[in-house]
């Protein structure tokens, strides 16, 4: 009897500075993607303009990480994501999971020394960005179809189905999951995670509801990113599984840099709710699957601090989904969909 093929799966992160002094080399890599920073003529001067913000912001950001205990965590959580993620496969194919960050380590080319010594029959590619962004799953592909020899199909400017099989110049079957906001399993892992706070507070119901995604520039909305449109349907999936009667607000953050990014931000939505008397906020990080920066820091240590200068009285935020069972079930299932495999992990007709 012949063995059955062993599936490779590759997820992409942004990644973070795993020490100090990774700080500014970290902000380099993110400064010099041209899908973060690109306007005509932009080639020419990219390199210089990064070398310039990275150095400019790197004393700021290294407090920043200070504060949350000198380094990002995203590295150690991603990869407690991808070990979960082939223990929960195993039951079902031969799996091997690996790790590509976009900006720092390990990076794609780490990911592709990795898989050297596989031997692998089928390739699937799964960014752990659930919502579909130009500046994050399209980014994170071009560098793979730069460095890895198991090259996707030309990029377009969107991709719109949940698992697409491509073909590389190798010959070998590839699978892109190229975004999941809708997944009932991570749906109910967000539902799960709200209701886990709003069960510890006295006065649940009267708790305000605070969205907050990851900013983007409107540009990039304006070339047709699907992004806040894929945000917005899963604020209103979450609220709809959760049923709760809360009042709720979707807002962005992170913005980095003059351009117009999308509105309203955190801090202005936290200062137009205590003009409204809101006491009380949970605030919810909707697009980040692990803590990172944004979350321990943007929202936990800037955002309490001003909610607390505006006259918030009680403010919580939930914890980022981590390795939960129930997104590792929906990663899962992603995965054996993508090759032709139905095993019961969960209901999903996208």
């Amino acid at each position: 009897m012949s063995r059955p093929k062993r599936i490779a799966v590759v997820l992409f992160q942004l990644g973070g500075p795993d020490t100090q002094g990774a700080v500014e080399p970290f902000l380099y890599n993110l400064f010099c993607d041209p899908d973060i920073i690109n306007f005509p003529g932009a080639f020419l001067a990219r390199k210089t303009l990064a070398r310039i913000i990275s150095h400019t912001r790197a004393k700021t950001v290294r407090h920043h990480y200070a504060e949350i205990g000198g380094a990002s965590p995203i590295r150690r959580l991603t990869q407690d994501q991808a070990d979960a993620l082939e223990a929960s496969l195993r039951a079902h194919i031969d799996a091997r999971v690996v790790v590509a960050m976009r900006y720092w380590h390990p990076n794609t080319q780490d990911a592709l020394g990795a898989l050297e010594s596989e031997d692998f029959g089928e390739l699937v590619l799964l960014p752990l960005y659930p919502h579909y962004s130009l500046a994050t799953t399209r980014s994170s592909l071009k560098e793979w179809n730069r460095l890895s020899p198991y090259g996707l199909a030309p990029l377009g400017e969107t991709r719109n189905s949940i698992a697409q099989a491509e073909s590389s110049e190798k010959g070998l079957p590839i699978h892109l999951i190229d975004h999941f906001f809708d997944h009932p399993d991570y749906i109910a892992a967000v539902v799960e995670r709200i209701e886990g706070i709003l069960a510890e507070l006295p006065d649940r119901d009267r708790v305000h509801l605070v969205f907050s995604a990851h900013g983007l520039p409107v540009s990039l909305v304006q070339q047709g990113d699907p992004y806040p449109e894929q945000v917005e349907a899963t604020v209103k999936l979450v609220r709809e599984l959760g049923a709760w009667p809360n009042p709720h607000v979707l807002c962005y953050q992170s913005r980095v840099g003059p351009q117009k990014w999308l509105q309203p931000s955190l801090l202005d939505t936290i200062d137009s709710l205590a003009r409204n008397r809101a006491r009380s906020l949970l605030v919810i990080p909707i697009s980040f699957l692990t803590e990172h920066i944004e979350t321990l820091y943007e929202i936990n240590i800037e955002a309490r601090a001003h909610a607390k200068s505006a006259g918030i009285t009680d403010f919580h935020m939930i914890p980022a989904l981590n390795d939960s069972p129930l997104l590792v079930r929906a990663l899962a299932d992603l995965v054996l969909r993508s090759i032709g495999i139905r095993a019961g992990v969960a209901t999903f007709a996208s």
